[in-house]
């Protein structure tokens, strides 16, 4: 019972270890494919989105003059950008997601109208553009960091399964096989001892039988010649069997 356990508990063993090794795979995959993509957002688009922006601020500053902070503050209520939560799920692994969310309404479109307002709402258009790529980055480094957690607790679980529970398993099972074995070779033993003894009490009872029979064969010789001596037949009663 204890050897069929453990061979139950070594296949889980395995299968587990198999399930996890794929599922390491999988968040490597995952884990190269973000890096790549988050390396791409930061060298290519960043590199041209966040100047652009920020041009863009300066050309709007310039144009509206010392009123362009003032514009701003009156005519700006609310965000129009908001951001959006997700989760996506990779190989069971729930990764945080983040999503920009804008209004369709702009109830801004005339700030800056007298002055400087084509330049405010290129301004406006650059750095929502801007904020949707930083929403973006953020939401692949969020994921990036919780992905490289994952992966690390998965690769030690795979580690310890493949390195410390499988081995102790098989170790056990050497030694359950092993005092199986020992057990056998001692009951065969013992078999053996006892079926050389039943032969021996089995021999000397056909000797002693046999010498039996030379006697009573002996005795009726002696009575049938006229020796004058009584047949042991004769005097020899078996007593009576109580059952």
């Amino acid at each position: 019972m204890a050897q069929t356990l453990m061979k139950q508990r070594l296949k889980s063993a395995k299968k587990g270890h198999s399930l996890l090794k794929k599922k390491a795979d999988a968040l490597q995959m995952r884990f190269r494919k973000m890096l790549k993509e988050i390396v791409d957002v930061k060298t290519e688009v960043m590199a041209t989105a966040l100047p652009d922006a920020l041009f863009a601020l300066a050309q709007a500053n310039f144009a509206a003059g010392s009123e362009f902070g003032a514009l701003v503050r009156e005519n700006i209520g609310r965000a129009r950008m908001k951001v959006r939560s997700d989760v996506d799920n990779i190989a069971g692994v729930k990764l945080p997601t983040f999503e920009p969310e804008v209004g369709s309404a702009d109830a801004n479109e005339l700030t800056g109208l007298g002055k400087g307002g084509a330049a405010i709402q290129d301004c406006k258009r650059q750095w929502e553009q801007t904020v949707k790529v930083l929403i973006h980055l953020g939401s692949l480094q969020t994921s990036f960091r919780t992905l490289d957690e994952v992966i690390k607790t998965t690769k030690r679980r795979v580690n310890a399964i493949e390195h410390v529970i499988i081995p102790k398993i098989e170790r056990t099972l050497d030694y359950i096989k092993t005092e199986l074995d020992e057990s056998e070779r001692e009951e065969f033993f013992r078999l053996k001892k006892i079926q050389a003894k039943k032969k021996k009490m089995k021999e000397e009872k056909e000797a002693l039988q046999e010498a039996r029979g030379l006697k009573i064969n002996a005795d009726a010789s002696g009575a049938l010649d006229g020796t004058g001596k009584e047949s042991s037949l004769v005097e020899d009663k078996d007593p009576d069997l109580l059952f």
